[in-house]
């Protein structure tokens, strides 16, 4: 069983901790959980991330996070799926999710009719020489967070005031640009699907809530 976690539009340090807090908390028999989110407008830096990348943030605030990679931009009309995985007890790698993810995402584009593919040398989804789909992870104690986020339908500037993923010249696209939804509620669904499919199971294995959640939020 995979618990889905509809959380509506939600600050980014609330999700962060969060993520941190379910992760201490659970123990062997904890459920595995997929939380949906769109963020206000945030820059967020990896561990790894450098300064230079940050090129004029503005009035958009940069937040650190504990995930890997680089800066990225999140904000609007971006659908954000944080995976919260024993990775142990699903038998996966730290690379072997990188991929789940990837493939999940290309999995939803093809269902609509767009093709995109996975770079060996730069985490995340493309279509042609434009990303798409971005992906960042932390492992602790064998378990996951921190997850995805797939451009649907947003405002795309922001990503000018950075090099996406510490790639110097990257250029973004999304899915209404591509002629695919223009709405993140609209993208949900089929991407837990096809989540849930690479990681191995079936849609029934998938308990859904659409409530605002959870005490955790505000902790």
């Amino acid at each position: 069983m995979i618990v889905v976690r509809d959380l509506g539009r939600l600050p980014y340090d609330r999700a962060f901790a969060a993520m941190r807090a379910f992760t201490d908390a659970r123990d062997r028999d904890t459920n595995d959980e997929i939380w949906l989110v769109e963020h206000e407008a945030v820059f967020t830096q990896g561990q790894a991330g450098r300064a230079e990348h940050v090129l004029a943030p503005g009035d958009i605030p940069v937040v650190q996070s504990d995930r890997g990679g680089q800066v990225t931009y999140h904000g609007p009309g971006q659908l954000v799926a944080y995976l919260l995985i024993d990775i142990r007890r699903a038998g996966l790698s730290p690379r072997g999710l990188v991929s789940v993810i990837e493939q999940g995402m290309i999995d939803l584009l093809a269902s609509l009719g767009i093709v995109a593919h996975a770079r060996a040398d730069a985490p995340g989804v493309y279509v042609g020489t434009e990303k798409i789909g971005s992906l960042g992870l932390r492992v602790r104690r064998g378990c996951s967070y921190h997850g995805l986020a797939l451009n649907v339908a947003m405002d795309l500037e922001p990503f000018s005031r950075i090099n996406p993923c510490g790639l110097v010249g990257q250029h973004v696209t999304q899915l209404a640009s591509l002629g695919g939804p223009a709405d993140v509620v609209a993208v949900q669904w089929p991407l837990v699907e096809c989540l849930v499919a690479r990681l191995g199971l079936q849609s029934a294995e998938i308990s859904w809530t659409r409530d605002e959640w959870c005490s955790r939020v505000d902790a």
